[in-house]
């Protein structure tokens, strides 16, 4: 379950920083009882990231595919033991 804190808990940095770091999710803080900034640790927010680029590079992958812009591994193999005398 998401942790939700007001924006006034935040004064007290190295309780939100234990927070963000045992937290395997992102905080969630709010501002007059509206969303209004999510934190997380540096460690979640790089996996995140990792994340995100693995799967824009398999919609690239798939688009890819789709458009015909794919040849046949054994063929460009060749190709390139023929380029590089292999």
């Amino acid at each position: 379950m998401p942790k939700i804190i007001p924006i006034k808990d935040l004064k007290n940095t190295s309780q939100i920083s234990e927070m963000c770091h045992i937290a395997e999710e992102p905080i969630y803080i709010t501002k007059n009882g509206y969303g209004d900034m999510v934190i997380m640790s540096v460690e979640l927010y790089e996996m995140t990231m990792k994340k995100l680029n693995m799967y824009h590079q398999l919609e690239l992958s798939e688009n890819q595919i789709d458009t015909g812009k794919t040849t046949d591994a054994r063929e460009s193999l060749d190709n390139l033991r023929k380029k590089y005398a292999l």
